[in-house]
């Protein structure tokens, strides 16, 4: 079963003349333990996409299902658990609340879902250890790099051992070293902890982490690369679509 399915998923904002169609009848799978990112040209539809993806927003046509559950059907609350429960998200500009430390931070999608502050915290302090912050516990968004302000946001995301981890230009705040770590760990997320990861990003150095990109062009998917080779040799390719896009 794929974690994530699109069927000829649509989108239109306004109406009438002034109607803009950002998503086409997108069919989409994201198998188990796959790394995929979406590139495409601004305007493409990527951030709408992944909107409809997480059940932030409500297509205008066509279905959602996670892990085969149709999002369609569900009534809010029941959406919004959902969302707590099985989807990580991971944003540009890591929202972390600037008054809690990176445990409470970590901590705050167990203790939104009514789990107890001890084993918020002890499951929280656990992911902060695997992303490499478990000597920053106590440490405010202040007092952190971007890097690491970013791992509290993966470690935040994986918390509640979601299937799908959704990831808006995780790396676009970052200079290049910190991006290529935070990139190898969101490769981490999909091979050792065995979830499925769907990045949005510009930047083919990143997507080349993928196991598979797919392009987008004016809310339709134009071509799909599945990458087996070396990062350096997905580059290339990569590169060489966006010239076309």
């Amino acid at each position: 079963m794929a974690i994530v399915e699109t069927r000829a998923l649509s989108k239109i904002y306004g109406s009438g003349a002034l109607a803009t169609r950002a998503l086409h009848g997108l069919n989409l799978r994201v198998e188990p333990g796959t790394f995929v990112a979406v590139m495409g040209p601004s305007g493409c539809g990527k951030s709408t996409l992944l909107q409809l993806l997480g059940g932030l927003d409500r297509p205008s046509s066509g279905d959602v299902l996670i892990e085969g559950q149709a999002l369609a059907g569900l009534s809010d609350d029941a959406l919004t658990t959902l969302r707590r429960r099985r989807i990580g998200f991971i944003f540009q500009s890591y929202n972390l609340l600037p008054v809690l430390s990176a445990l409470e931070n970590a901590a705050l999608p167990l203790a939104l879902d009514g789990v107890r502050p001890a084993e918020a915290q002890a499951r929280a302090a656990e992911w902060l250890s695997r992303v490499g912050l478990g000597d920053r516990l106590s440490h405010l968004p202040g007092e952190l790099s971007g890097g690491q302000q970013q791992r509290v946001a993966v470690a935040r995301a994986l918390v509640t051992e979601p299937a799908l981890i959704l990831a808006d230009e995780p790396t676009g705040n970052l200079d290049s070293h910190a991006a290529e770590a935070i990139t190898q760990l969101l490769r981490q997320v999909s091979d050792t902890w065995g979830r499925s990861v769907l990045m949005v990003t510009h930047d083919p150095r990143i997507a080349a982490y993928a196991d598979r990109i797919i392009f987008l062009k004016d809310g339709t998917i134009v071509e799909e690369t599945q990458l087996s080779s070396s990062p350096s040799a997905a580059l290339s390719a990569t590169a060489d679509v966006m010239e076309v896009l």
